[in-house]
């Protein structure tokens, strides 16, 4: 791992929170993510489950924890259990977490080698009565690919089918919406390094430059700050690609005259930061590109303050709606009138604005929560609202990532360049 060092209290106290939620006479199993093979004998870069990580900090393949708080023997209450490694596997694939290493992260005493599950496994489930299984069950999942604990409930099942079986991930999403005071310190440093390589654009972009030498300039400063990498695929979209909500092609000419739409965030101990900008390609915004920018940014401003406690998603989103409304209106792309006309069911807004201002944040870009519940103090969201103009070429999102607690919302990218005069005189200033 490129990351430093996590407190492993941050593991402890989650295991700690999720245990109180179970019944009484249970076990919860949770598994590592599989190596996704890619082609050949290769695989993509191992990224952990966000769940599984959650309750051990574990950044490894092939790892299974178990949790079965009234076990009677106390040695098998907590138990990590992770591939035994070896000279050979460290040569030919390198360091793997020795015993010890699997402890110091996770504050999990108990660490066996992954061969002596299945007897462990036994000797638990004759003492408990309920077995908590996770599964993947944000809203926005969807694959045909059988991850590794799916494969496990079924197995187990057919093994033991006289227990009585419940679902893990409604008691874990409840726990992760919420940010403890590490994990926003963790997410912190993803938009400290997220600042280094915007900063680092407006200092490379300029009229010729094309889409994937930004992603690189990008790239190169998230690594070398230590970042797992981006959190999720970058957008540098000029132009009318600027209009295409999920363009990562990334591969065309930056010309003179037209704005870039960037959206990127670093990954850091697996904690996402998520930032959009948009920007003029020659370092200048013209009359109607700064219009446009500036109103987007107003709605973008209107918005952050609604981020606090008790409100919803959904109300949230309502409300900034009618925000951009009244900008579009103010921008010419319709009138009032025709708003007191339009279809109720199909607004005149959303040809400009069709996306949500806002979604969890967290080990994922896109984290698990529901737009239906009341925003709690912790809770994180990114706050992105964009207009898009096709006919003008114009496409502009802002976006900064907003900490809810109980004072008021907090700007965890607030000292990221925002204004058009800060960006002007940033791009003004190249090396």
């Amino acid at each position: 791992m490129k990351y430093q060092a996590i407190n492993p209290e941050l593991f402890i106290k989650n295991r700690e929170n999720f245990k109180k939620h179970l019944k009484p006479n249970s076990v919860a199993i949770f598994n590592s993510n599989d190596e996704m093979p890619r082609n050949g004998d290769q695989n993509f870069p191992f990224r952990q489950n966000s769940d599984f990580f959650y309750l051990t900090g574990i950044d490894q393949e092939k790892s299974i924890l178990l949790l079965c708080p009234e076990c009677p023997n106390p040695k098998l209450r907590e138990v990590l259990f992770l591939v035994e490694t070896s000279e050979l596997i460290a040569i030919w694939y390198g360091h793997k977490y020795t015993k010890d290493e699997g402890s110091t992260t996770s504050g999990i005493k108990t660490i066996l080698w992954l061969d002596s599950f299945e007897t462990v496994l036994k000797e638990v489930m004759s003492t408990t009565h309920n077995v908590y299984l996770n599964t993947n069950e944000n809203i926005r999942y969807s694959s045909e690919v059988i991850t590794r604990d799916v494969r496990f409930a079924k197995d187990i099942k057919k093994k033991f089918p006289a227990h009585n079986y419940h679902r893990a991930a409604p008691i874990v999403t409840n726990l992760r919406t919420s940010k403890s005071s590490i994990e926003v310190e963790l997410i912190q440093k993803a938009c400290d390094i997220t600042e280094k390589g915007f900063r680092r654009v407006l200092q490379f972009v300029k009229p010729g430059v094309m889409e994937y030498e930004v992603e690189a300039e990008i790239t190169h400063e998230f690594l070398c700050n230590r970042a797992n990498g981006h959190s999720y695929s970058p957008i540098i979209a000029s132009g009318k690609s600027a209009c295409v909500l999920h363009y990562v092609e990334n591969n065309k000419e930056c010309k003179d005259g037209d704005l870039m739409l960037l959206d990127f965030g670093a990954e850091y101990a697996n904690y996402a930061g998520d930032l959009s900008r948009t920007i003029p390609v020659n370092g200048k915004f013209t009359p109607r590109q700064k219009d446009v920018y500036n109103a987007c940014l107003r709605v973008m401003k209107a918005a952050i303050k609604m981020l606090v406690v008790g409100n919803t998603i959904d109300k949230y989103h309502a409300e900034v709606c009618k925000v951009m409304e009244k900008e579009l209106i103010g921008l010419g792309l319709f009138t009032a009138e025709d708003v007191k006309n339009q279809d109720p069911a199909k607004p005149l807004f959303f040809k400009y604005y069709m996306h949500g201002t806002s979604h969890f944040m967290g080990l994922d870009v896109h984290d698990v929560g529901s737009k239906q519940e009341e925003l709690r103090d912790g809770m994180l969201f990114s706050c992105e609202p964009g207009i898009y103009i096709m006919e003008e070429g114009i496409g502009i999102r802002i976006e900064n990532d907003i900490l809810v607690t109980e004072n008021g919302p907090v700007d965890l990218m607030k000292n990221i360049p925002i204004e058009v005069d800060e960006i002007e005189a940033l791009m003004a200033k190249k090396k």
